[in-house]
């Protein structure tokens, strides 16, 4: 019995290779752009003097009262003024208006 193995051709591995490539940098651009996005959300909440913003997941809500879909942020960050790391929601409620809840350590 002889064991043959079939190599794939180089121009698929180049395709994958490239696949690969752009999925990574469409996942670090977007993710950029959340955190972007979440630095000046704070700014507007009161948190202007913040660093290492992280947006750790986002979860659509629906108030079962109203049906109304919107979207709950939970983040991490460093705020300069308090020093300390703060954690906790953000939530997006109607007309893009932005309420807190976050706790500071």
């Amino acid at each position: 019995m002889s064991n043959e193995i079939r190599r794939l051709p180089k121009k698929t591995v180049i395709i994958i290779g490239i696949l690969i490539a752009s999925g990574l940098a469409i996942f670090m651009v977007l993710k950029s752009l959340k955190e972007e996005k979440m630095t000046e959300v704070l700014a507007t909440l009161g948190h202007t003097n913040i660093k290492e913003v992280k947006v750790i997941n986002r979860l659509s809500v629906e108030d079962k009262k109203t049906r109304y879909k919107s979207s709950v942020y939970k983040i991490m960050f460093y705020d300069n003024t308090l020093r300390q790391t703060c954690s906790g929601f953000v939530h997006r409620g109607k007309d893009n208006k932005y309420t807190k809840d976050l706790d500071c350590k």
